[in-house]
């Protein structure tokens, strides 16, 4: 280990212990790196600006963001609340279904799990608490876990950010994704299902069916937006960026001339908080390119190649263990700065032993997902704390039986590639 790497090993970790955002502890680390090791400090900059010019497909990510706010403040939310409601309310503890099923909805239009839990949840835990139907901390632990979602089923901002530091294809990323989200939000629902009946919570009236189709009607413009995106991306019309710019208009479209859900003074807000959120990603992404430059310099992932091959160990044994790292950063780093940061440093040992990495971008993607409902860091439970007001005591104590499935299902994706490649390989992927 070089001298200036452990200068810029006790800035960054020295910073961030601090409570500095890990986008500017990245950078002042590496200016610390190139100051040390006599290197020009503008080639941070260069790193920065090269990376961005060769991923032309990161424009995704504010335009996805952009998206999901639009859709929060018109009455998209509430069509689709009412649609899943009808479809599955009628069921023993039918609102944590519609929970579950609305977050599988909305997660094919935002792929943002924070606009997920910020938008619908709240809408849903006020239906959910009130007459005391289900308890505060319950409400919330499941509409925290069903936001974990948002970005498995396409489109996933954090998939974006994958295919950019994995060269991998984001059209395959996102059919991969899926199976996956669809087997998060079946173990929910019957953890949901099993919790509701030992616990005797109460059961909807069914909505009659011949009101169904009436409803269905009312969010059908909603619920073609997936549709539209998967066309979009996988007809070959549109690049994923481009489906993500047609997301985006697609939202303001719905909000704004078909439904008539949003002023201009609203609509001058959301573009001024997607403006604040993308900067917030972007940063992270700038140090990221800096970080990758230092890690390829410092040869790091040849050396953690080598040693890997050297203890002999199995495709299978090297998933388990970076799954573990994965969850175990989850609990302390948001998804962006692990995918960003820490998986490109086990990229190259993948393709040594063989491993897939869509198969392994998924994983990745999951596992951070589950991150963000673990305590301490949390940051789901710190969002619906904050747009609820419900204790964070009262939600953690609730949240640990859907952390238990959501990994059984992480299990089953580790063991069973197929049920992740499957769908990509019916498109042409080549596993």
């Amino acid at each position: 280990m070089t001298f200036e790497l452990i200068i810029f090993l006790i800035t960054l970790f020295g910073l961030a212990g601090i409570g500095t955002p890990v986008g500017y502890s990245i950078i002042t680390a590496s200016i610390m790196y190139f100051t040390f090791g006599d290197l020009d400090i503008a080639l941070a900059g260069e790193k920065i600006l090269q990376g961005l010019y060769k991923s032309f497909v990161l424009l995704a990510v504010p335009l996805f963001i952009t998206a999901a706010n639009i859709m929060n403040a018109g009455t998209i939310t509430d069509r689709l609340l009412n649609f899943c409601t009808a479809a599955v309310g009628r069921f023993k503890g039918g609102l944590g279904h519609v929970n579950v099923v609305a977050s599988l909805i909305f997660s094919g239009m935002s792929g943002s799990a924070v606009a997920d839990a910020a938008g619908i949840g709240k809408i849903i835990i006020g239906m959910m608490t009130k007459d005391g139907r289900y308890s505060r901390g319950y409400a919330a632990a499941i509409t925290a876990a069903s936001a974990t979602i948002g970005p498995i089923i396409p489109p996933s901002i954090p998939m974006v950010l994958y295919s950019v530091i994995s060269d991998t294809s984001i059209g395959y990323l996102f059919l991969a994704g899926i199976v996956p989200g669809l087997i998060m939000g079946l173990v929910l629902m019957i953890m949901n299902a099993l919790i509701s009946h030992k616990r005797n919570f109460a059961t909807e009236e069914a909505v009659p069916l011949s009101k169904l189709p009436k409803t269905t009607a009312k969010a059908f413009p909603a619920l073609l937006m997936p549709a539209i995106l998967l066309f979009g991306i996988y007809g070959g019309v549109t690049t994923p960026t481009e489906a993500a710019a047609i997301a985006a208009l697609y939202a303001l479209l719905l909000t704004g001339v078909i439904y008539r859900s949003i002023s201009i003074k609203s609509l001058f807000e959301v573009l001024v908080d997607s403006a604040r959120s993308s900067a917030a990603v972007g940063v992270v992404i700038g140090g990221a390119f800096i970080l990758n430059y230092i890690v390829i310099t410092e040869n790091i992932p040849g050396i953690m190649t080598t040693f890997l091959q050297g203890i002999d160990i199995s495709p299978l044994a090297f998933l388990l263990f970076v799954n573990v790292i994965v969850l175990l950063l989850g609990c302390f780093l948001d998804a962006t700065t692990i995918i960003l940061v820490i998986i490109p440093l086990f990229i190259p040992v993948c393709k040594a032993l063989g491993i897939d990495l869509i198969h392994f971008g998924v994983l990745v993607v999951v596992n951070s997902m589950i991150g963000l409902i673990t305590p301490p860091y949390g940051i789901l439970l710190f969002v619906i704390n904050a747009v609820t007001g419900i204790p964070l005591k009262e939600i953690i104590s609730e949240i640990w039986m859907f952390i238990l499935v959501l990994l059984i299902a992480l299990l089953i994706m580790i063991f069973f590639p197929e049920l992740i490649l499957w769908l990509p390989e019916m498109f042409g992927y080549k596993s």
